[in-house]
């Protein structure tokens, strides 16, 4: 009795299928790791993203204990904005919700659209910083000359002063930069009309 050979051609068929399928899903975790690790950042504070959550109970906030957080604004080349908070700091209780402003001015003589980015220093500050309302990654078009006012809302998390990598710390930055913006994404490549990235400005 003759034993059956394995078609070649079938087997064939099922390795080429088998790679398609395997080229389609990593194509697809291409696509999903952008706003993967996005939400990975934002949920953990890793490499210096801020949480974002609700407000903590008055009774979480400790009178015995603030952080004082700097407040850090730049306009990248392509953008004819002036940005700056309306503080340069403020000492934080922990676990207390505070309310900061920033203006951001069109300098130029067209309307124009930014989106801010934002970052947390000492990087290892990012999971105790916690967002609860803010104007980044919000694209804004503002008109020749125009004004606005955009807030954050956050808290510093109590928990800082128990994890040993962060409990000796007393100070952190908040470091905003404003990009020109196309379809609410920064648009890095921008050509300058005005200013220099990272500089600060006064009204």
């Amino acid at each position: 009795m003759t034993a059956s050979r394995p078609d070649p051609t079938r087997a064939a068929r099922r390795t080429a299928l088998a790679c398609a399928g395997l080229a389609v899903g990593m194509i697809g975790l291409a696509f999903a790791s952008v706003p993967l690790y996005d939400a990975f950042c934002k949920a953990t504070g890793y490499d210096g993203t801020p949480r974002q959550g609700p407000a903590l109970a008055s009774s979480a906030a400790r009178a015995d204990d603030s952080m004082v957080v700097h407040f850090d604004t730049n306009v990248a080349p392509g953008l004819p904005w002036k940005f700056i908070p309306e503080t340069n700091n403020i000492a934080a209780k922990l676990g207390e919700t505070k309310t900061v402003f920033f203006r951001v001015q069109n300098t130029s003589s067209k309307p124009s659209t930014g989106v801010a980015t934002f970052n947390v220093q000492p990087g290892l500050m990012g999971g105790y910083f916690v967002k609860v309302a803010c104007f980044c990654f919000n694209e804004q078009t503002l008109q020749p000359g125009e004004t606005l006012d955009v807030p954050v809302v956050f808290y510093v998390d109590p928990a800082v002063r128990d994890d040993s990598n962060t409990a000796h710390l007393s100070e952190m930055t908040l470091s905003y930069t404003y990009f020109a913006s196309k379809n609410g994404q920064p648009v890095t490549a921008a050509v300058a009309t005005t200013g220099a990235s990272g500089t600060k400005r006064d009204f």
